[in-house]
């Protein structure tokens, strides 16, 4: 899943550096054009899709979980909060990046683009892969909850920091940070609902995408009303990343409770080894 996620980052990098040198030469006044070439890629995506093949999520002899069922059980609405935080401890950071690094370091909206939203996209790419590779070798659980932390600390070194490369380089750290926060709640979810299926992931995507948008709307809005413009807002952000590390503990918590749909021996063994 990890590795799989880990591609959204190299198509934003090659996003960045494409777009990056096509305003280079052709200025800012063609992004209609720019525009029209991006929307290519959907277009031919359409096409290819065709021939993909789906596989069910859930085998023929499993009963999958209903919609009216996921929304009775505590748990779901757990991974559903941890989700929206997130998209928000992603997107609080990777949206203000070009800006951030604009104001702080004084450079050009293209080395703005360049240090702030690319470098950003190359940490994430980085920790999704490496979990990838690596991942089973590893606690999710204690994964989840450090890379909450590693956030906090980008957050403070963002916000705090009096050397605007510092808090460059925190932006980088904060890319690393959330790399296997999505992909690991869905991990989770698909081992403590067993069944969820379709549904479970289509409502995670809701909320992680709820999240993408309510990070950046939440550090824009502090940082109109307070003292300290961007950093400021990004610093009272943290709270994204402090509760999914409480959300990450409480789920292991629960994860036994008879609320939960149990999962299988190897799916639990990953939640609950290495305590």
């Amino acid at each position: 899943m990890s590795l799989l996620h880990s591609f959204y980052c190299w198509g934003h990098v090659a996003v960045v550096l494409i777009s990056t040198l096509f305003f280079t030469l052709f200025g800012l006044n063609n992004w209609k054009i720019m525009a029209v070439l991006w929307a290519l890629i959907p277009l031919y995506n359409l096409f290819v899709f065709r021939k993909v093949p789906i596989y069910p999520l859930i085998s023929e002899d499993e009963e999958g979980l209903s919609a009216k069922t996921l929304i009775r059980l505590p748990a779901f609405w757990v991974l559903m909060a941890i989700m929206v935080c997130a998209g928000a401890s992603e997107q609080a950071v990777s949206q203000w990046a070009s800006t951030f690094a604009e104001q702080g370091l004084g450079v050009t909206k293209t080395v703005g683009d360049l240090t702030g939203p690319m470098l950003f996209a190359i940490c994430m790419g980085c920790s999704r892969l490496l979990y990838g590779l690596y991942g089973e070798k590893l606690n999710l659980r204690i994964a989840m909850i450090a890379s909450g932390v590693l956030c906090l600390i980008a957050y403070c070194t963002i916000s705090l920091s009096p050397v605007p490369v510092l808090s460059l380089i925190g932006c980088g750290i904060c890319g690393f940070s959330v790399g296997i926060m999505w992909p690991g709640t869905f991990s989770i979810g698909a081992a403590a609902l067993k069944g969820g299926g379709t549904v479970m992931f289509a409502f995670f995507a809701l909320a992680g995408d709820l999240g993408c948008s309510a990070g950046p709307t939440f550090v824009g809005l502090i940082s109109d009303q307070v003292r300290g413009g961007l950093k400021s807002g990004i610093l009272w952000a943290a709270v994204f990343p402090l509760l999914l590390i409480i959300g990450t503990a409480w789920i292991h918590r629960i994860h036994s409770s008879t609320d939960f749909v149990k999962s299988s021996d190897r799916t639990s063994h990953l939640l609950n080894s290495n305590d």
